[in-house]
């Protein structure tokens, strides 16, 4: 598919002494470039709110939520979430888009939905979305999206389980104190002299390991599988994304695991940073 690329507006990437929202704001400007140039044929602009996960966990202020979505407003461009990895209280909020106080035109939502136990996913849209593909059979207008497993009552059914722990429970401030734990547990790691940087975003911590000169190891080194080959000798599971090693716990983790990760995390990036 041909696609827009944006700048990415992660704040890892601000200039010294810029915050992340300063930086956000310098970023959009390259959005709204875009939009003004392409807004006649783009459908949608699609965002993962507040961290980009897969892409290195690089997290970004929510401001820039704020003026996408004013801007997709203004050039009438919808704007599609996916808060599939940051939604269902891992950012510190319900959903990431509460926190620049905005609602996305499609809400793509998955794994926290069920808690990990069964693989379901949902997409939300609006009413006016929805009318729009609502018609007669004969107008050809509908919009046909099924699966082999849409609406899979199992699933479903763990998903309304998964729902109504967090209407009982008190998980969205119960990780607020975790998350606390997790920037204290790893306050050491932030003056290693081979870690360029540790961000969090609630329930999501990233560590990004950097040569002496305070530079990217050169990604065919693969220097965060050694930390991850040290911390399964340690009986722990840290996945890397390239250099970067990060938390991403399940809610049911106590203070005390938070800091034997973080312990362990510091062991591997030792090992991994010798040479």
């Amino acid at each position: 598919m041909d696609v827009i690329t944006a700048p990415s507006p992660a704040g890892c990437y601000a200039e010294k002494g810029e915050s992340y929202e300063d930086y956000a704001r310098r970023q959009f400007e390259a959005m709204e470039i875009l939009l003004e140039k392409h807004a006649h044929e783009v459908a949608a602009v699609i965002i993962e709110p507040l961290v980009q996960c897969a892409g290195g966990m690089r997290m970004y202020h929510p401001i820039y939520l704020s003026l996408l979505r004013e801007a997709c407003d203004r050039y009438q461009v919808h704007l599609i979430a996916d808060e599939i990895a940051v939604g269902f209280g891992r950012t510190g909020t319900m959903f990431a888009c509460e926190q620049a106080d905005i609602s996305a035109d499609f809400l793509c939502l998955s794994k926290g939905l069920t808690a990990g136990y069964l693989p379901l996913s949902v997409v939300l849209t609006t009413e006016d979305i929805y009318q729009a593909f609502y018609d007669d059979y004969t107008t050809l207008k509908a919009f046909l999206h099924s699966h082999s497993y849409t609406g899979n009552p199992l699933a479903c059914r763990v998903a309304l389980a998964t729902l109504d722990i967090f209407a009982k429970d008190n998980v969205i401030e119960n990780n607020r104190h975790l998350s606390q734990a997790m920037d204290k547990a790893t306050r050491p790691l932030r003056e290693h002299p081979h870690v360029g940087e540790v961000r969090q975003q609630g329930m999501i911590l990233a560590i990004e390991m950097v040569d002496a000169a305070k530079k990217p190891y050169p990604w065919q080194e693969r220097r965060g599988v050694q930390v991850y080959q040290y911390a399964l000798e340690k009986g722990a599971l840290l996945r890397p994304l390239g250099n970067i090693i990060y938390f991403m716990p399940p809610y049911v983790i106590t203070p005390e695991q938070i800091y034997q990760l973080a312990e362990i995390a510091l062991g591997g990036i030792d090992r991994a940073t010798q040479d």
